[in-house]
C-alpha cells in the first residue's frame, strides 16, 4: 500500500483570493489536474494541506476513482483571509485520534510581531488518525504543515493587510526570527503529539507523521520531530543497529528518494520540504519511496500565485508492505 503527502496549494473555488484560481475554466484545470495525479500514484492514504475550502475538497473527491474516506482538521489557519487547513483522504475507514493545537505545557508563548504579541497554538491543527491497512494491522498517521517560511510585513497604509517584502534589513531579520520562533515551537507541538502516539513503543506500533514542514531534512525545526538523535537513514551508524532510542525515534524517509529528490522549486532551486516520517515498526515495511509530479514543477517565489501546474508542490510517497 502507497501512504502520502500532497500540498494542495490553496484548494478553493474560484475568487478566493491570491493563489487560488481566478475563473471557473481555471478551477476545472487543478481539479482534473489534482485528480489524475491521485489516481495515477493510487495512495491508499493521503495526507494533504493547504485546503482552503472544504467544498472544493469534496469536487476533487468526486473525480477520484473509487470510494474515499474524508477527515479535515477542525482548526484552520487563523488568517481569517486565508483559512487554510490539513486531512487526510483514505480508502479505508478512519479513525480520528486527534486534532491538536497547543504548544507543550512548558513551552512559553513566543513573539509573533513587533507589537510585542504572542501565539501559544500552532496556527493550523495538526491532525491524527488511525487506519487498517490489513487485517490485524493498525497504522496511526498525523498530518501537518508547520509555519511557512515566506516572511509577511505590517502594511501600515493597510491596516490588517501584509506585504511580502521589506526595504527595512532590520525588520526583515526580525520577521525572519519570528517565523522560526513559531515553525520551532509548532514542531515542538506535533512532536509531543508524536510522543503520544508512540507511547514509548515505536519498535512494535506503527506511526507515521507526515505533511509540509516548511524545510528540510537536515533543519533544525524537522529535526526535533525526529525525536533521538542518531540512527536516521543517512546517519553513519545507519538505522540498522537497535539503540535504546528506536522506541521513540522517528526516521524520514527522504534519504530513500532516489530521482527527483525535491517537492517544491523556490526561487529556481529545489527543496525537499515535504517529509515522511515513521516508526521503527514501519521502517521494516518501507519497499519505495518517491516523488510524484506528473511533470517538472514551475518554480515558485515569494508571492502567492496559482501556477499552470495543479500545485507549487510535488507529492512525497512511501510504499509499504503489508
Amino acid at each position: 500500500m502507497v501512504i502520502g503527502t500532497w500540498n494542495l496549494q490553496n484548494l478553493s473555488r474560484p475568487g478566493a483570493g491570491p493563489g487560488t484560481p481566478k475563473d471557473e475554466a481555471a478551477y476545472e484545470a487543478k481539479l482534473d489536474g489534482l485528480a489524475s495525479t491521485v489516481n495515477r500514484l493510487d495512495p491508499v492514504l493521503l495526507g494533504v494541506q493547504e485546503v482552503l475550502d472544504p467544498k472544493a475538497l469534496d469536487d476533487l473527491v468526486e473525480r477520484l476513482d473509487g470510494h474515499w474516506h474524508v477527515l479535515l482538521s477542525e482548526h484552520p489557519d487563523r488568517a481569517p483571509h486565508h483559512p487554510i487547513r490539513v486531512g487526510f483522504l483514505s480508502r479505508r475507514p478512519m479513525k480520528r485520534l486527534a486534532d491538536a493545537t497547543a504548544f507543550p505545557k512548558r513551552l512559553l508563548p513566543v513573539q509573533s510581531g513587533d507589537g510585542g504579541g504572542t501565539i501559544h497554538a500552532m496556527g493550523r491543527g495538526v491532525l491524527a488518525v488511525e487506519i487498517e491497512p490489513a487485517a490485524g494491522h493498525r497504522l496511526t498517521a498525523a498530518v501537518c504543515h508547520l509555519k511557512s517560511k515566506l516572511l509577511k510585513f505590517p502594511d501600515a497604509q493597510h491596516p490588517g493587510r501584509d506585504r511580502f517584502d521589506t526595504d527595512d534589513e532590520g525588520e526583515r531579520a526580525r520577521v525572519g526570527a519570528y517565523a522560526i520562533f513559531r515553525r520551532g515551537a509548532e514542531a515542538a507541538a506535533v512532536r509531543a503529539l508524536a510522543d503520544k502516539l508512540l507511547g514509548g513503543q515505536g519498535d512494535t506500533r506503527d506511526v507515521a507523521v507526515l505533511g509540509d514542514f516548511n524545510d528540510g531534512p537536515k533543519a533544525a525545526t524537522t529535526q526535533i520531530l525526529y525525536g533521538p538523535p542518531g540512527s536516521q537513514l543517512d546517519h553513519p551508524r545507519g538505522a540498522a543497529r537497535p539503540d535504546p532510542g528506536d522506541a521513540m525515534r522517528l526516521w524520514n524517509l527522504a534519504p530513500l528518494i532516489k530521482e527527483n529528490a525535491f517537492s517544491r522549486v523556490f526561487e529556481g532551486e529545489k527543496e525537499l520540504i515535504d517529509h515522511i516520517l515513521v516508526s521503527h515498526s514501519v521502517l521494516a515495511r518501507v519497499k519505495k519511496v518517491f516523488t510524484g509530479a506528473g511533470e517538472p514543477l514551475e518554480s515558485t517565489g515569494e508571492q502567492p500565485k496559482a501556477g499552470k501546474q495543479p500545485s507549487d508542490h510535488a507529492p512525497v510517497l512511501a510504499e509499504l508492505a503489508y
